[in-house]
């Protein structure tokens, strides 16, 4: 049986340890699991290749698992509560 190749792309924080604890507890044995540190320059083009906006991410098997993408700031909601704009 071939290992599934799991990814945490972490920031190094609480909540990225979070995320890699919980992915961890809840691999199989077939799952190779590894945690991707954002502060290795190659991995970070890596993961803004494969789609990552935010932190912490996972990938299985080379492909961003929908629940970690389309996050990421979004400028016209900041602007909306007000960035840009004086008090």
């Amino acid at each position: 049986m071939a290992k599934r190749k799991i990814e945490i792309f972490s920031a190094g924080c609480d909540v990225c340890q979070d995320a890699i604890d919980q992915v961890t507890a809840a691999a199989c044995p077939s799952c190779d699991v590894s945690v991707v540190p954002m502060t290795d320059i190659k991995q970070a083009a890596r993961a803004k290749a494969l789609g990552v906006r935010s932190l912490p991410a996972v990938v299985i098997d080379g492909k961003l698992v929908s629940c970690c993408s389309g996050r990421g700031i979004d400028l016209a909601i900041l602007r909306s509560a007000g960035l840009g704009r004086a008090g």
